[in-house]
């Protein structure tokens, strides 16, 4: 259901369009989300209400058929349009995309209270938003993408390491692949609030690292293209992206790794450099997918 242009209304949990200051904030309660973003939509964006959570679209006149990209947010739950970069770039290539919204929730396959009592953001992701592309586009795997940005960009390597015949096609800037070690780390982290949400989510480190993208790379089940971006003055997160590089190299999985450009760490700015490439790769990909017989 579309539920109205970027101005200033919400919806809540009622389904009800209201209108509310910005910012809002993710207060803990199930589905509330923002409806809206801090500034007008660009020409042919809009919000939209998937089983009661918000998503971001963007659905331009001429869009490329068969194919679209879904965009998974970072742990400071940035819009896509707010990802400066990557919105242009999707809107020079005329990729449909829908962009969820689910708070911190790591894009886990565990239940997160303060997004859905019984849904997983995992199966909203792989299960509902699916569904709703091929419902309102008429795409359908292999056509989708999957393109995030920090927990974003984890989650979008770990969703299609998890289901490679649902998103063949994975994108990941500056992925914040050791979240368990943010987890551990988190009274001790200048911004480790951030990261307060994954001991409500794991009882102990362990068991959080046992779900980090890297453990699900299976050596004969693969997505079929995978890039990811980090930037080695990322301290924090450069090691789990230098890691996995390691990893599929060693088990001959073929991949495009950028660890050696430089641009500001990990943020906005990192991801406006390399934002062209990701999205430059996403389309190239969609468009072998299209040409593959199965």
């Amino acid at each position: 259901m579309t539920v109205g242009n970027c101005g200033n209304y919400g919806l809540r949990g009622s389904g009800r369009l209201q209108r509310e200051p910005w910012p809002p904030s993710w207060g803990g309660e199930p589905r509330r989300f923002p409806m809206h973003t801090r500034a007008p939509c660009r020409p042919h964006w809009s919000w939209i209400e998937v089983d009661g959570h918000a998503c971001e679209l963007f659905d331009p006149p001429h869009a490329a058929p068969g194919r679209a990209l879904v965009y998974l947010h970072g742990v400071r739950e940035r819009t896509l349009q707010e990802s400066t970069g990557l919105c242009r770039a999707v809107e020079a290539a005329g990729l449909r995309a829908i962009a969820p919204r689910a708070g911190r929730s790591w894009w886990l396959d565990r239940i997160v209270p303060a997004f859905d009592t019984a849904v997983t953001p995992e199966r909203f992701v792989t299960g509902t938003i699916v569904a709703e592309l091929r419902r309102r586009f008429g795409v359908a795997p292999p056509g989708i993408a999957l393109v995030g940005t920090s927990m974003g960009g984890q989650g979008a390597l770990r969703l299609a390491y998890r289901h490679p015949q649902v998103f063949p096609v994975a994108a990941a800037i500056a992925p914040a692949i050791d979240f368990h070690l943010a987890m551990r780390d988190v009274g001790r982290l200048p911004d480790g609030d951030l990261f307060a949400s994954l001991w409500t989510l794991f009882d102990d480190v362990e068991r959080a690292r046992q779900e980090t993208a890297i453990l699900h790379v299976h050596p004969l089940h693969w997505p079929r293209h995978q890039w990811f971006a980090s930037d080695p003055a990322d301290h924090q997160w450069h090691d789990g992206a230098a890691r996995l590089h390691g990893k599929l190299a060693a088990l001959g999985i073929p991949h495009v790794a950028l660890l050696d450009r430089r641009g500001g760490g990990h943020g906005p700015a990192y991801y406006d450099t390399v934002a062209p490439e990701a999205i430059g790769f996403v389309t190239t990909a969609l468009d072998a997918e299209a040409r593959r017989i199965a």
